[in-house]
C-alpha cells in the first residue's frame, strides 16, 4: 500500500477530527472492569483499536460495530491471556494489566510490540502494582501477573508517564482503600479515561492535576461513553496547513487539549480562531518559525508532533533544534527526510534543521506512525511526486489521513498493490 502525494498546494476547506487513538485504547482496556454492556461511541476505524477489539475478542468478550460505535460485551470475559500474535502488534496491550488484575486477578500478557522509537520500560508499571499487592513473573517472552487482593497505596512517580499512570487508576478503581498517585500524567486522554471510570461508578477526584487521587469501589456498572476527537491528528493537519499555506477548519472538540502548538502556530505567522467546534486555520504565507523546540510532557509540546515538525522546520529557510525529551530514537524519520533533501543533523536527542525553501519528490518508507505522518507531509510541501510506502504503520493511527487531505484540497492517492 502506497500513498502517491502531489505537493505545493495549498490547503482549503474543512475536515471532520476522528476519535482519539491515545484515548480509546485504554477505554476499551478499562471496559473489562465491568461486567456488561459498553457503548463507545466516537470510535476511530484504525488499526491499533481493531487490534485492541482482536485482544478483547479472544479473553471471551463479544465485540460489534455500528458506524463509528462499537459495543463491547464484557460478560464472557473467561481468560488472562494475551498471546504474542496480538500483543506483538501494539504498545497499547500493556494497558490490559491493570483491568486483568481488577477484574479477574491475574495477566499474562506478551510483550508490548509498537512503533520502534524507543524502550518504554514497564518498570514504572510494576513498580506501583507490586506496591499494591500484585505478584510479577517476568521473562522474556511475556509479563505474568496476579493478585489475592489490591489495596490503595500512595506513590509518587519518577516520570509522569502516561501509561503507568493510566495502568495504576484501572488498578486502583476496584483496590481496597485510597490510591493518591503523585507526579501522575497530566495528558487529556488520562482525563478521557478518568470521565469514562466515573460513568461506571468510579470514584475519582483530581485527573489533570499532578495529585491524583482515587478510591476503590467494590463494583463497576456497564456504560455509555462517547471518544472525545483525536488532538495528535488535529495537531497533524494544522501542521499542514502552516506549511503548505490555505485556510482550513479543523472540526473537532480538542481545540483545547493543543496546549503550546497554538502559541507555537502564531509564531508562524498563523491566524487561529478556536471555538468549542474546532480550530479555522488562515496561512498566508510562512513568517517565522520557532527556532527551538523541546518535547515534554502534556501541557508541552506532544512527542507525537515531533516528526511532523521537522517536516516543516525543512522547509523553514532558517535554522531549527528539535529536543526530544520523551523517546531516544524517534529521529529515524530523519534518513527518510533526507532523501527528499531535507539538511538535518542528530546530536544524540537533538536534532539541528538547516532549512530551505523546499522538499524533491521521493519514494520513502514509513518505519513508525508518527513518522510515517511526517512523510505524508513532507510530500504536500515538495515539488512533484512523492511515494510513501509501508503505510500500515500510519493507518494504525489516522483513519483515512489521505480522505481527509483530499478533502482539504491536497492532491494524494492511496494506491492498494
Amino acid at each position: 500500500m502506497v500513498y502517491k502525494i502531489r505537493g505545493k498546494k495549498r490547503l482549503k476547506g474543512s475536515v471532520k477530527i476522528q476519535g482519539s487513538k491515545n484515548a480509546a485504547l485504554p477505554i476499551m482496556a478499562a471496559s473489562l472492569l465491568a461486567k456488561g454492556c459498553i457503548i463507545l461511541h466516537n470510535c476511530p476505524k484504525i488499526l491499533d483499536v481493531y487490534a485492541m477489539l482482536s485482544i478483547l475478542k479472544q479473553l471471551g468478550c463479544q465485540v460489534r460495530w455500528d458506524g463509528n460505535t462499537v459495543m463491547i460485551s464484557t460478560d464472557g470475559l473467561f481468560s488472562c491471556k494475551v498471546p504474542e500474535k496480538y500483543a506483538s502488534s501494539m504498545r497499547s496491550s500493556i494497558m490490559l494489566l491493570g483491568p486483568l488484575l481488577g477484574r479477574i486477578g491475574c495477566a499474562d500478557i506478551a510483550w508490548p510490540g509498537g512503533c520502534p522509537i524507543g524502550a518504554r520500560p514497564v518498570d514504572i508499571h510494576q513498580m506501583a502494582l507490586k506496591k499494591m499487592g500484585v505478584h510479577f513473573e517476568i521473562s522474556e517472552k511475556s509479563i505474568f501477573a496476579e493478585r489475592k487482593k489490591l489495596h490503595g497505596i500512595e506513590i509518587s512517580l519518577p516520570f509522569p508517564s502516561v501509561g503507568a499512570t493510566e495502568n495504576i487508576i484501572m488498578a486502583a478503581v476496584l483496590a481496597e482503600g485510597t490510591t493518591i498517585i503523585e507526579n501522575a500524567a497530566r495528558e487529556p486522554e488520562i482525563i478521557s479515561l478518568c470521565n469514562f471510570l466515573r460513568s461506571m461508578g468510579a470514584k475519582i477526584s483530581n485527573d489533570g492535576k499532578k495529585t491524583l487521587y482515587i478510591e476503590g469501589v467494590h463494583k463497576l456498572e456497564e456504560t455509555e461513553f462517547t471518544i472525545p476527537d483525536d488532538r495528535i491528528v488535529m495537531g497533524t493537519y494544522l501542521t499542514a496547513v502552516l506549511g503548505t499555506g490555505g485556510e482550513v477548519f479543523l472540526e473537532g472538540d480538542c481545540t483545547g487539549e493543543l496546549g503550546m502548538l497554538v502559541p507555537l502556530a502564531k509564531e508562524t505567522g498563523a491566524i487561529m480562531i478556536c471555538n468549542e467546534k474546532g480550530l479555522k486555520v488562515n496561512m498566508k504565507e510562512p513568517f517565522h518559525y520557532p527556532a527551538r523546540i523541546v518535547t515534554a510532557p502534556y501541557p508541552g509540546f506532544p512527542t507525537d508532533l515531533q516528526s511532523p515538525f521537522l517536516s516543516l522546520f525543512s522547509i523553514s529557510g532558517q535554522i531549527c533544534t528539535m529536543e526530544e525529551k520523551i523517546f531516544e530514537s524517534r529521529f529515524k524519520t530523519v534518513a527518510e527526510l533526507e532523501k527528499m533533501g531535507a539538511n538535518i543533523r542528530i546530536c544524540g536527542q537533538k536534532a539541528w534543521v538547516y532549512g530551505k525553501q523546499y522538499l524533491k519528490p521521493a519514494c520513502v518508507n514509513a518505519s513508525d506512525l508518527r513518522g510515517g505522518a511526517a512523510l505524508v507531509l513532507a510530500g504536500l510541501f515538495a515539488e512533484g511526486e512523492t511515494q510513501v510506502c509501508e503505510i500500515s504503520h500510519i493507518r494504525r493511527g489516522y483513519q483515512h489521513i489521505d480522505q481527509d487531505l483530499r478533502q482539504l484540497s491536497a492532491d494524494i492517492e492511496f494506491i492498494q498493490e
